[in-house]
């Protein structure tokens, strides 16, 4: 029996298998699932099974999913498109008899009125049809959706649609440690975990990044259509202007604020800061 990770040729899914091999699990009973897997070859060198599927192919699902008592279900990223393609995930892993699905959603996604939540929400019920047992980690924001754009912010400034929202964005590295956690420890079964880290708002980021930056750095807010006009700009493709300032407005509304400490207690640590996180990223570049 193996725990089989979706999604590992992306940042989360590596991240996740890296903090599986960490707790000690054997790299032989890790199951790296992804498209290209030239991406991953060297997890394969270290021992961990690495196996080709697609969302859109329920015959490479099932074949990955052989064997498997715990899926890890990162959900997939082409919006408009993760409701068929989480169908045929959920259904894989109902024909292989797995024991648990862990599945990476959003905060509130039961409530939450953006866009971006409607896919989760509907993924979460299907698992729920689906009589799986499950867990739902609810993830918000990654920190390196901000801090990637540091070079941007320093030269240009912030703008958004998210107001005076706050945030509760963690690293990709907290999140992949709690879900490896969930994934090696006992109690998790049916739970539902809001996943954050300490919350600021967009000025605060432009304080942060400021102090670091050794640049003045404002944050402007706009009407949610101009925003999406300036990502468009930028040269976002479609759907993700809309969707992204849609997001912020979701932002703005405090559904990508995390009440509690599900995080810190996965983790059994406080989620890195958004500081430290601003000052890797100003070192790294």
């Amino acid at each position: 029996m193996s725990i089989v990770v979706t999604g590992a040729t992306g940042h989360l899914g590596r991240l996740i298998v890296e903090s599986l091999l960490r707790r000690g699990v054997p790299a032989g009973e890790i199951v790296a699932v992804g498209r290209d897997l030239s991406k991953i070859a060297d997890l394969g060198a270290r021992g961990v099974v690495v196996r080709p599927a697609d969302y859109d192919g329920p015959d490479s699902l099932r074949s990955a999913f052989a064997g498997a008592e715990k899926l890890m279900f990162v959900s997939g990223s082409e919006v408009g498109r993760r409701v068929a393609q989480h169908r045929n995930v959920i259904a894989a892993a109902k024909a292989a008899g797995v024991g648990l699905v862990v599945y990476t959603s959003i905060p509130k996604a039961d409530t939450a009125g953006m866009r971006l939540a409607e896919e989760h929400h509907a993924t979460e019920r299907e698992i729920i049809a689906s009589g799986l047992p499950y867990v739902f980690l609810r993830n918000s924001w990654y920190l390196e959706n901000y801090t990637a754009q540091l070079p941007v912010y320093l030269e240009h400034g912030i703008a958004g649609a998210a107001g005076t929202g706050r945030v509760s964005a963690a690293t990709r590295a907290d999140f992949a440690e709690a879900a490896a956690a969930v994934l090696t420890t006992e109690g998790h079964t049916n739970q539902v975990y809001e996943l954050g880290g300490a919350p600021f708002t967009m000025a605060e980021l432009a304080e942060e990044v400021s102090r670091q930056g050794g640049r003045q750095v404002t944050y402007t807010d706009l009407p949610e259509a101009t925003y999406a006009e300036v990502l468009a700009g930028a040269g976002l493709p479609e759907p993700y202007p809309v969707i992204l300032a849609d997001s912020d407005r979701g932002l703005a509304r405090g559904e990508l604020h995390v009440e509690g400490e599900d995080l810190e207690k996965l983790i059994g640590r406080p989620p890195t800061p958004l500081a430290e996180a601003v000052r890797a990223a100003l070192r790294d570049r």
